[in-house]
């Protein structure tokens, strides 16, 4: 049976290398990936001699043998590697088609290269489709190695560049990652609001959503166009009123013809109409509304105080209460003016909710989703691996491949803090003091899984004092079910707990973290009809990416980076 499995593996291997190329055309354009070509096996040789559009840009260019031809590394964004073109001086201007950056579509012919090149195949052009020149002088990206830092200002056109081009490739797989997971077990995605008016984490460093500010300048330029009545406006308007209303009065005196008196009667109405418009203009004051010396959020768009969601969680709790395991993927945003390198104001999270569900079983499915993406990015993304593991972290592979193979040590959150004691008392250095009660610092989180178990590790039940009021009361009454997922580079990686169900207990914790109760009496409803045990936990999506990379910079792991100062296109 293995020898026979063996060798239709081996047939369909040969099969896959001997298929035409041009039945590997992207679906939806003209062309074949240059992925489709040299990430093959044997690099794309087994399609020497046939014929192939390819589009791309130009990453290097020259010209060879006194501008006979021209040799170009062309790019499509497929995959890290490029596949060398040959254009002839008869085929196209080789002075337009050489700029890096340079946007060309080609018909050629694949041929194997002269013994002894790095490359397997390259392409022999016919036919230049399209030309997308560049100049040279201006184009902010030049062929040297540029610093990330500087491509941080030119965030529209980083994606060009190897490095960006990689994360970006690594950020899909992930995310497809993340949906196939969940998908697989059984979750359901719930699409979870943006805008909310609910704080998840009581913190307070929220994007607030109004119209007061727009509505309140747009008011003031009308008001300064067309200003208010007068008291003279409104006296007159007044005077019109009366005498309006005395005309009515002598036509009915004088019995006058019903016509007559509808008619009469129809001005005074307007007249009474046009003194409401008046007085109501005549209240209206540019700037902000107030009432009572505080902001009117009732004038505003909601009605209400609104904000820019931080977490999906509560929101998505709802359909767990009703669909049992759900996970919410989406943007979430922390007005924190924040500038370090871990730092971001819109970030992503992936959020599951299981419900039926304990402390054990939301820390069995963090370990298996960690562990998943890991997998999923060496079977899948292994080029783009090994281009970040060449350029900035020779380790990153290597700590994929251990995540995804070691299980993940748990430990309390006392045993954390006994053991960073007992460090400090052999000598090692922390900046922040170690004692129950604080919330584990970043040096604390890498300590323990990089030095001490050199694993991941699970850190649960943590004081009460420092965690979110959702999260469930264990009996000492001084922890929550609470639970961190440290991993090596990034330190947390995730955060959960089993959520508190027992609602005289989440009431009493709302009072006592002085949050008020009104805008979270839908979530208190989950308590009150039909509460269940569940559990959950976030995943910051740009924190995944920092892990697997080795990137030091959260705002160069996502495509358009919002930080304080910045939030450019």
């Amino acid at each position: 049976m293995a020898a026979d499995s063996a060798q239709l593996s081996s047939q369909l291997a040969e099969a896959t290398l001997n298929e035409s190329v041009s039945a590997l055309k992207a679906e939806f354009s003209d062309r074949v990936p240059i992925r489709s070509i040299i990430s093959r096996t044997d690099g794309g040789s087994g399609f020497a001699g046939q014929h192939v559009r390819v589009g791309g840009w130009v990453k290097t260019g020259r010209k060879a043998d006194k501008d006979a031809f021209a040799f170009l590394e062309l790019n499509d964004g497929s995959c890290p590697g490029n596949l060398q073109v040959i254009v002839e001086a008869d085929k196209g201007d080789l002075g337009q088609l050489v700029p890096t950056g340079t946007c060309v579509v080609v018909d050629g012919v694949l041929k194997l290269p002269p013994a002894g090149a790095k490359q397997k195949v390259e392409l022999r052009v016919e036919k230049v489709v399209h030309l997308g020149p560049v100049d040279p002088a201006k184009y902010p990206l030049p062929k040297t190695k540029l610093t990330l830092e500087f491509l941080r200002d030119v965030v529209h056109l980083r994606s060009r560049t190897n490095t960006i081009s990689a994360v970006a490739r690594i950020r899909n797989a992930l995310a497809y990652a993340t949906h196939t997971f969940f998908q697989k077990h059984g979750f359901l995605y719930v699409h979870t609001p943006i805008i909310t008016t609910s704080d998840c984490e009581g913190a307070g460093e929220m994007f607030q959503v109004t119209t007061l500010i727009s509505e309140g300048e747009r008011l003031e330029r009308e008001l300064i166009k067309n200003p208010p009545p007068s008291e003279a406006d409104l006296e007159a308007a007044k005077l019109i009123i009366k005498e309006k209303g005395d005309a009515v009065s002598q036509l009915k005196s004088a019995k006058a013809s019903k016509e007559e008196i509808g008619a009469a009667v129809a001005e005074l109405k307007r007249a009474k109409e046009n003194d409401l418009k008046l007085e109501e203009r005549s209240k209206l004051q540019p700037g902000i509304p107030k009432k009572d010396g505080k902001i009117d959020y009732t004038q505003d768009f909601f009605a209400r105080q609104a904000f820019l969601t931080v977490s999906g969680q509560l929101q998505v709790e709802s359909y767990a209460c009703a669909l049992s395991s759900v996970y919410t993927f989406g943007p979430t945003f922390r007005a924190e003016n924040s500038h370090t390198s871990r730092h971001l104001a819109e970030f992503w999270m992936v959020e599951p909710e299981l419900a039926f569900a304990e402390l054990k079983d939301d820390m069995n499915c963090a370990e298996a989703y960690v562990k998943f993406l890991c997998q999923w990015l060496l079977d899948n993304c292994y080029d783009d691996m090994e281009f970040i593991s060449r350029q900035f972290d020779k380790t990153c592979i290597d700590r994929l491949k251990m995540v995804a193979s070691t299980p993940f040590e748990r430990i309390t959150y006392t045993e954390a803090v006994e053991l960073l004691i007992d460090a400090v008392k052999n000598g090692k250095k922390f900046e922040n003091h170690v004692e129950w009660g604080i919330d584990l610092a970043s040096e604390h989180e890498r300590f323990l899984t990089e030095v001490k178990f050199q694993k991941p590790v699970i850190v649960y039940n943590y004081p009460k004092g420092i965690k979110a009021f959702y999260m469930r009361l264990n009996d000492d009454n001084k922890t929550v079910a609470a639970m961190d997922v440290l991993v090596p580079k990034v330190g947390e990686l995730i955060g959960g707990s089993q959520r508190e169900e027992r609602y005289d207990v989440i009431h009493s914790r709302i009072a006592e973290m002085g949050l008020p109760i009104e805008p979270y009496e839908w979530y208190l409803d989950l308590r009150r009809f039909g509460t269940v045990k569940h559990a959950g936990f976030g995943l910051g999506f740009e924190r995944m990416l920092l892990f697997a990379t080795g990137l030091d910079n959260i705002r160069d792991v996502i495509p358009f980076p919002r930080y304080p100062g910045r939030a450019d296109l």
